[in-house]
């Protein structure tokens, strides 16, 4: 049975979230990324096979190196979903505003 991947599972992880940033600003090979890191490259090679599952990362083969890149638009899912909830924190925000401005002119008028 083949697990399904998505962005949400790829960034739940910090090493993963680490990989991103790095890959963020540059590609890298696969032992440039295992170096940063002081957990085995079998290891680094299970986060990049999950990143690469879900999108996030494209490993490209160039002579005897695995080029890793990122692939930035598969955060636009996140982007989304985090955008869904800024409506409900602002609302929440506005109101405790209107409370504390109510409570100082309730005060002011005592």
């Amino acid at each position: 049975m083949e697990i399904r991947r998505d962005v949400f599972q790829a960034i739940a992880d910090p090493t993963r979230r680490e990989i991103i940033g790095m890959l963020a600003h540059k590609t890298m090979n696969v032992n440039a990324i295992s170096d940063r890191f002081v957990i085995s490259r079998p290891a680094i090679s299970k986060h990049l096979k999950i990143l690469t599952e879900c999108g996030l990362v494209e490993i490209t083969q160039q002579g005897r190196e695995r080029i890793c890149e990122m692939k930035p638009e598969k955060l636009q899912e996140v982007s989304v979903w985090v955008k869904q909830y800024e409506q409900f924190r602002t609302e929440k925000l506005h109101a405790l505003d209107q409370y504390l401005t109510d409570l100082q002119t309730k005060k002011i008028k005592s």
